[in-house]
C-alpha cells in the first residue's frame, strides 16, 4: 500500500491503526480509531442537523459504514478526510430522507396551470393485513434480540423499546456514555447479522 508523502504524523499513525484493524482484525485498533474521531464527527453532524440524539445515531452509523469499507481506504489522503466525507455524505442522505417525509400537507401546491392542489390524508390506521405483518416482524425482532448477549440485549431494549436517550441509558446502567455508544454500535452489528439469517421470515 503506497503512502502519500503529504500525510501528517497523525495521519500516518491512523494508517497504522487501519492496517491493524484490516489485516489483524484488531478490535483495539477499531476502538482507538473511534475514540480519536468520535467527538469531532459528532460535533460536525450536530452542526448539520442540530439534534443531539440524531447526531449520536448518525455518528455511530458513520463509523459503522466506515469500518465496513475500511479495506477500501487508500492512504492517498488522511483517514480523517475519508471518514469525515463518509459521515457528511451519510448525514446529507439522512437530511434528504427527512425532507421527503416532511413534505407539507397543509400548504397547497401550485400547478403549471395556476391551480392549487391539496393533499388529503388517509387515516393512520393499518389495514388488517398490515397489522398481521407488523406483529410478525415485531415477534421476529424480539426473538432475534433475545439471542443477543445479556448486556447487548439490555442496551437494545432500553434504546429501542423504552426509547431511552444515550444519557438515560448511561445513568440507568452506571456506564460511561462512550461505552454505551460503542456497545450499542456492536449490538446493532450483531442484530444485523442475526436478521440476515432470518430474512425469509421477515
Amino acid at each position: 500500500m503506497e503512502v502519500s508523502p503529504n500525510l501528517s504524523e497523525k495521519a500516518v499513525y491512523d494508517l497504522e491503526l487501519v492496517r491493524r484493524a484490516v489485516d489483524k482484525k484488531d478490535q483495539k485498533a477499531y476502538a482507538e480509531l473511534m475514540s480519536r474521531y468520535r467527538d469531532s464527527i459528532y460535533f460536525m453532524l450536530l452542526k448539520m442537523i442540530n439534534n443531539k440524539d440524531d447526531a449520536d445515531d448518525l455518528t455511530i452509523e458513520a463509523f459503522g459504514k466506515a469500518f465496513h469499507r475500511l479495506h477500501q481506504y487508500t492512504p492517498n489522503y488522511a483517514f480523517s478526510t475519508w471518514l469525515f466525507k463518509i459521515a457528511s455524505n451519510n448525514c446529507i442522505d439522512w437530511i434528504r430522507k427527512q425532507k421527503k417525509k416532511m413534505l407539507s400537507i397543509d400548504n397547497p401546491i401550485g400547478t403549471q396551470d395556476g391551480d392549487e392542489m391539496h393533499f388529503e390524508l388517509k387515516g393512520h390506521g393499518l389495514d388488517p393485513s398490515e397489522v398481521v405483518i407488523k406483529e410478525q416482524k415485531s415477534e421476529v425482532m424480539r426473538e432475534v434480540v433475545a439471542k443477543l448477549k445479556p448486556r447487548y440485549r439490555t442496551l437494545v431494549e432500553l434504546r429501542y423499546y423504552k426509547e431511552y436517550s444515550y444519557e438515560e441509558i448511561a445513568d440507568e446502567l452506571d456506564l460511561p456514555l462512550g461505552t454505551v455508544k460503542a456497545q450499542l454500535f456492536r449490538a446493532r452489528e450483531f442484530l444485523e447479522n442475526l436478521l440476515d439469517t432470518r430474512k425469509d421470515t421477515i
